[in-house]
């Protein structure tokens, strides 16, 4: 979860010191550890402020794509202001200026894949992690894709249908890719979104309420599939919890991986939820905890009875319920704008105004997965169960990382490229090291500790039998 990674504000800004945790063992790394070749195309977006924090770095023994979102897919320039504007793709870890030649990044990163299958032997496993770029800002695709959607009225919804249609293209590429090369009788694909779409940019959340960006169901609920020979129910309907934090146990197991058993994930393994339609090992979702975070003004430990101060914005799932408390963000309901054009005023989106001194809400998102019925004065009981499983959480939570911007991130001064900036200072480098020094002697007199399996620098590299 966020809170356990510190990233629960936000992203990760181009010109903040931040990156995914270094201690976070990430799923390439633990497939490397089991004979896996681990290859990532796409965005990364999980900081690149050190070396230490690029993909090849955290697992990948190939990266081909971005370090940040929503840069241009033709250039691949990305501006995070005016005047702090670099060039954004990567070959390993080097700026890929060979590929500036302006092909769009979803035809260019399933050539990619293409290529990366054409020269792996199928007989060996392979991790592929693809991060699309599509469909995100700015809503840009190839002229051939608009053909279809002419009577799409609203420019932006048309662009986004353009580019989900370049998207389903390259999915089928790709797919075609496996068999050709002889990968596709023994590979899982795993399809995804990351969050709800943006309806001020061509997306649809339509009915759900809320967007990108907010707790609502609009925000965080995404579409997803699992596609592959293994599965023994094919065709079915998956209607059961699942997280994006499953997918690490679940792909490691299936691997025939190690998790080491002094780490407390908060994924679970639902292989057999999804494959045979077993019931999900999960029956909690903690959505966030953002304590920095805009306050509701309204909330206070006194309406979260004392066991939660409602000013800060949470939202938790627990089995059918769902909590949500502080200032759940963009609370409309909008209807699809694919036959207008006219502004947001004129959408007739159901407008909620969150000044009625509310900063508590409990849906049932079984019964209401439109977040239509605010049941919190009607089960004061259930919203107290709710409340203390946020406050057990947060007890583990650890401190935001959202440092300031660092000016030194500037791509003018690294060569007109968005890449690592940081470099730490020899005096605190020397006293670190020193630091080291004195703990390795400390180590000597103790005893040493015979080698477990979970440690790993054990592993041999093969597949355990």
């Amino acid at each position: 979860y966020q809170i356990h990674t510190g990233l629960q504000h936000s992203i990760i800004r181009p010109t903040q010191p931040n990156c995914l945790p270094l201690d976070n063992a990430t799923l390439p790394q633990k497939l490397k550890e089991v004979g896996y070749s681990t290859h990532m195309v796409g965005k990364w977006h999980l900081g690149f402020y050190k070396k230490e924090c690029m993909p090849t770095k955290r697992g990948f023994d190939t990266f081909f794509g971005s370090l940040l979102g929503s840069g241009d897919y033709y250039t691949h320039y990305k501006c995070d202001s005016p005047g702090m504007c670099g060039y954004d793709l990567y070959e390993n870890d080097n700026a890929a200026w060979d590929y500036d030649n302006g092909i769009y990044s979803t035809q260019m990163y399933t050539q990619r894949v293409q290529h990366i299958l054409a020269s792996h032997n199928p007989a060996k496993p392979i991790f592929l992690y693809i991060a699309y770029q599509a469909v995100h800002s700015p809503l840009q695709a190839p002229g051939r894709y608009f053909e279809h959607y002419r009577s799409i009225i609203n420019i932006n919804r048309r662009r986004y249908a353009a580019m989900l249609s370049c998207l389903d293209e390259a999915i089928n590429n790709v797919t075609l890719a496996l068999k050709t090369y002889g990968f596709y009788n023994n590979s899982i694909i795993i399809y995804s979104s990351d969050n709800g779409g943006q309806p001020m940019a061509g997306g649809s959340n339509w009915p759900l309420r809320g967007s990108k960006g907010t707790y609502w169901e609009g925000g965080i609920r995404a579409v997803g599939f699992v596609h592959s020979p293994l599965l023994k129910n094919k065709g079915t309907v998956c209607k059961e919890l699942v997280h994006i934090t499953d997918w690490y146990p679940t792909l490691i197991s299936l691997a025939e991986g190690q998790i080491d058993e002094d780490i407390q994930l908060d994924g679970y393994d639902v292989w057999e939820t999804i494959s045979e339609g077993l019931r999900s090992p999960r029956v909690d979702i903690l959505h966030n905890i953002d304590p920095i975070y805009t306050k509701a003004k309204n909330g206070s430990l006194a309406a979260g009875y004392g066991i939660w101060n409602t000013a800060i914005q949470s939202a938790i799932r627990v089995q059918h319920w769902k909590l949500l408390t502080g200032n759940p963000g963009y609370s409309d309901w909008v209807p699809p704008q694919s036959f207008s054009n006219l502004g947001p005023n004129r959408w007739h989106n159901e407008r909620i105004t969150l000044s009625t001194g509310k900063s508590i809400w409990l849906f049932n998102i079984t019964a209401d997965p439109y977040e239509r019925v605010d049941l919190s004065s009607r089960y004061p009981g259930i919203v107290k169960k709710l409340l203390r499983r946020l406050s057990q959480f947060n007890k583990t939570a650890v401190p935001v990382r959202y440092p300031p911007k660092d000016p030194r991130s500037n791509p003018r001064l690294n060569g007109g490229v968005w890449g690592p900036w940081y470099k730490e200072d020899s005096k605190k480098k020397k006293t670190s090291k020193n630091k080291a020094e004195k703990k390795k002697k400390k180590s000597k007199t103790k005893k040493k500790r015979p080698k477990t399996r979970s440690s790993p620098n054990c592993y041999s590299g093969v597949i355990p039998e």
